[in-house]
């Protein structure tokens, strides 16, 4: 009797040992296929976020050139309309991220920063210039330096900033929504958000 409850016994720890076992590789299997699909989804987001405006400005430009001890002076103008479009985007496949499986977080360890493009049309009106000042290629660089750095400052006091910011989270909030649904966490800088809104007040 007392051998057939060792038996009994030993049959039980081995029957639970190996469903022991099993369970355990089911579980690092699962794990091992939600990071899979986390980094496959993350990727997928990882797409470039763009917001566009238009800007028109008019432009005045002169220049003026003395000669022979001052006595002479040449000069050159022109009428300037700007019509400028800029860009502000984020480009997601920059994005850094670091998938933690043993406690199940997904940090986002880098947020790329934002892109400002600007594509300027320029038309010159009511040029005039003396045969010893006229318009020459570094002219035409410098006016579009200018142009190019007082659109960027119209850029910099308009919402098109925000506007791509908001653009921004709105991508990072699916990548929270995909963690919170297979019960992961989302983490940026120490910060652990328990819901999407908290995307909201996040600090680029």
């Amino acid at each position: 009797m007392r051998n057939f409850l060792i038996g009994a016994i030993l049959v039980l720890l081995v029957v639970f040992g190996v469903r022991y076992c099993e369970n355990r590789d089911d579980e690092q299997d699962r794990l091992e296929a939600d990071t899979s699909l986390l980094q496959e989804q993350i990727k997928n987001v990882g797409k470039l976020v763009v917001t566009e405006g238009t800007f028109s400005q008019v432009y005045s430009y002169k220049d003026s050139r003395k000669f022979y001890l001052d006595i002479f002076s040449a000069r050159k103008k022109a009428l300037i309309v700007v019509n400028a479009t800029a860009t502000v985007a984020y480009d997601l496949s920059k994005l850094e991220t670091e998938i933690d499986e043993e406690n199940k977080i997904v940090r986002i360890l880098s947020i790329p920063e934002e892109e400002i493009t600007i594509n300027p049309e320029i038309k010159y009106y009511d040029v005039t210039q003396d045969y010893l000042n006229q318009f020459k290629a570094e002219d035409h660089n410098k006016i579009r330096k200018r142009i190019e750095a007082s659109i960027r400052k119209k850029v910099d006091s308009s919402t098109l900033k925000s506007n791509a910011q908001n653009r921004l989270i709105s991508e990072l909030q699916k990548i929270y929504i995909l963690t919170n649904t297979m019960g992961w966490t989302l983490e940026y800088k120490d910060q652990r958000f328990s819901n999407s809104e908290d995307l909201e007040e996040i600090k680029l």
